[in-house]
């Protein structure tokens, strides 16, 4: 699935209408963005290996200040993301920060030790549902080949309120074992599936080898 105009133009306006916030790109609140970023950073191991990290859709550059607050300092942090108005406004926050940089582009960003992709795959809008987990699935082929140390990623979860998800038919709420046997049988033998945060929504953290092999 490769025409993604519906959706950028979504991302554009959520953008446009609320900035630098959590709801410009997309989440209700910044404790729903946050708690999220926590789970998604446990794919970086505890020790003070050098590591490289790339963003898969960065949005304005939010999680660099994040990770910083938290002692968490990449070799060089990449975000990709495919809204222009976004990738500008990081690149403007970040301009004489030579360990960070944005990118329209996924191929001129060489491999990285760590990826997180964060909310990119909770909006569908009119997109078949089996359509949308297979972009689902090539996109995660992908994070594995962009990556030597592993990569985590979010959903929304099947197991939100009935209701809600009626009322909701543009989100895709994923089946979180499906996902997780697709990545342990394709990925690695270390695959952990967090589901316990109180948020209706799960992280996949894909954990492939010991960070520091790339450059």
């Amino acid at each position: 699935m490769e025409n993604l105009d519906d959706i950028r133009d979504f991302f554009k306006k959520c953008f446009a209408e609320h900035g630098e916030t959590a709801e410009g790109v997309g989440w209700n609140s910044s404790f729903a963005q946050e708690v999220r970023f926590d789970q998604l950073l446990k794919v970086i191991p505890a020790a003070g290996t050098p590591f490289t990290f790339l963003e898969f859709g960065c949005g304005y550059g939010h999680l660099v200040s994040y990770m910083r607050s938290k002692g968490i300092h990449p070799v060089h942090y990449y975000g990709y993301d495919i809204v222009p108005e976004s990738i500008l406004t990081a690149r403007e926050h970040f301009r004489n920060d030579p360990q960070v940089s944005f990118h329209e582009t996924l191929e001129e960003i060489p491999q990285t030790d760590y990826l997180c992709a964060s909310g990119v795959f909770n909006i569908k809008l009119d997109t078949d549902y089996a359509a949308w987990t297979d972009h689902i699935l090539q996109s995660l082929q992908r994070f594995d080949r962009h990556t030597t140390g592993g990569f985590s990623v979010n959903f929304l979860t099947k197991y939100s309120d009935t209701d809600r998800m009626a009322a909701r038919p543009d989100l895709y709420y994923a089946d979180p074992c499906f996902l997780f046997d697709y990545c342990k049988t394709n990925f690695s033998r270390n695959v952990a599936l967090l589901h316990d945060y109180e948020i209706y929504d799960f992280t996949l953290i894909v954990r492939k080898g010991s960070p520091g092999s790339v450059a």
